[in-house]
């Protein structure tokens, strides 16, 4: 697993190569503030050797925060991430390694019945019950997510995952109330503190799409310091003094910068934005979609781009996504080398501050 020593040794090997605010606190170590993402590309070896070349050229160039998902890419990304792992020149306590359970994976290849082969795999005879399911392949009940644990543990050939998300638990609100959510979420949050204890994950999170960016009357929305008060509970139902809930994954960018700019959580008496209250809460955020899946590689929107370091408009989006008060790491996906040096030279600038950051939305 990631170590303090690891990851401040990881920092050090580059010494000024980056901008000082590039490296990061998380938890006792440190994370670089550009991260690798595996979510895009069809399930194939050819896709799969392009991201292992990728990944590797991003561990040993800068990047030691890789996040992945048991169902993206059917099941491939996280079989690539141990790959790159075993075959980059850094030592696993250097890297903190994050990947998600909700959606019923696939192993390998979309199958000809997808909606057979989940019943078959995961509800005739697995770990999920046909009333927690919703959408036809989501669920985040305890037994299912546990299960989801191990798989990954062994797709990704590690002994320890870094931060384990419970994966757009918004969906679960299509079949159940935002109470019943939020009940789910604790019981799972119990699972996952045992987990914690058991030295299977470093700490856990909820990675969202639209939740914690959402207003309260939105349909898909989810307060984020009552989830942060349900995994609070669940440490103390299992007796840990200190709650494993460590981190929120959510998009952000140039185009979709809803966590910074909507007031969407009640919290100590005021409306405040996700990045705020994370923040009050002393919850790192990690940012997915930072170049908006691609459309920010072509040019930010006008009165941004001035504002921002970098020398292409893909490092002006990602230095505007890790310039946001509060955020972490920006994650960045791509199976492709070049691409890959590009993104992590974006962190040879220093971003604007909180100040300037505010500034472009005055």
């Amino acid at each position: 697993m990631a170590t303090a020593r690891g990851t401040w040794g990881y920092r050090d090997r580059f010494g000024d190569d980056f901008g000082r605010t590039y490296f990061r606190r998380f938890g006792p170590g440190v994370v670089s503030s550009v991260g690798l993402g595996t979510y895009l590309g069809d399930p194939t070896e050819t896709v799969d050797g392009e991201y292992e070349r990728a990944l590797v050229a991003g561990l040993e160039g800068g990047c030691n925060v890789v996040d992945t998902a048991s169902n993206y890419r059917c099941g491939r990304s996280e079989r690539v991430v141990g790959q790159a792992l075993e075959r980059a020149d850094v030592d696993r306590s250097t890297v903190v390694v994050a990947t998600k359970g909700g959606f019923l994976p696939f192993d390998g290849a979309r199958p000809d019945d997808p909606a057979g082969y989940l019943r078959e795999r995961f509800v005739d005879d697995g770990p999920v019950d046909p009333a927690d399911l919703a959408a036809g392949q989501h669920c985040i009940a305890p037994e299912f997510v546990d299960t989801m644990v191990d798989r990954s543990l062994d797709r990704l050939g590690v002994e320890t995952v870094d931060c384990y998300y419970v994966h757009n638990p918004e969906t679960q609100l299509r079949i159940r109330s935002r109470e019943g959510v939020y009940d789910q979420l604790e019981a799972t949050f119990e699972r996952l503190e045992r987990r914690v204890d058991d030295g299977d994950i470093g700490g856990y999170g909820v990675a969202t799409w639209e939740a914690f960016r959402r207003p309260p009357d939105h349909d898909s929305h989810l307060s984020l310091p009552t989830v942060i008060e349900r995994a609070r509970r669940a440490a103390e139902t299992v007796g840990r003094e200190e709650c494993g809930f460590v981190a929120i994954q959510l998009p952000f960018s140039a185009v979709m910068a809803d966590a910074f700019t909507t007031p969407a959580h009640e919290f100590e008496g005021e409306r405040r934005s996700a990045l705020s209250v994370a923040h009050a809460l002393d919850v790192d955020v990690f940012t997915s979609a930072s170049l908006a899946q691609g459309d920010l590689v072509r040019g930010l929107p006008a009165g941004v781009d001035a504002e921002l370091g970098g020398d292409t408009p893909a490092q002006r989006a990602i230095n505007f996504a890790r310039s946001a008060p509060g955020v972490t790491c920006a994650l960045v996906g791509t199976s492709d080398r070049d691409h890959v040096a590009e993104n992590v030279a974006a962190g040879t600038f220093d971003p604007l501050g909180a100040r300037a950051f505010d500034a472009v939305f005055e």
